[in-house]
């Protein structure tokens, strides 16, 4: 459910504080633990290091990020590729066809160059 407008938006305090007085871009990174915090216009430009459970997580603020939570642009789990042992010998052989077909172009490019220049000049 999202928040009451009653209520307003919820930024954390401290990190309006770290930031105030600052000036964007020439700040180093700010780390935080407050991912629930949302973004505020005045953190337009700042770079925060969003905790994700195991380490902070570089995030420049930009202005579509506004009104958006801090925790959506840190995520908290790490994708391991579906697949195994199938999937590698299909990335493998998808690999090699395009490696084959951009040869044979090639192939096909340096023969067309190679009439053009055996072609006598009128």
């Amino acid at each position: 459910m999202a928040r009451s407008l009653k209520k307003g938006p919820y930024v954390d305090e401290k990190l309006l504080k770290k930031i105030e007085g600052k000036k964007p871009m020439a700040t180093e990174t700010i780390k935080t633990w407050a991912r629930r915090s949302q973004i505020a216009p005045e953190m337009v430009g700042f770079k925060f290091g969003v905790h994700n459970g195991k380490t902070h997580v570089e995030v420049l603020v930009s202005e579509d990020m506004v009104g958006h939570r801090l925790g959506e642009f840190s995520p908290t789990k790490k994708f391991v590729r579906h697949g195994g042992k199938m999937q590698k010998e299909m990335e493998t052989k998808a690999k090699e066809a395009e490696i084959a077909s951009a040869q044979a172009a090639k192939a096909a490019a340096d023969a067309a160059g190679a009439k053009k220049a055996a072609a006598p000049a009128k």
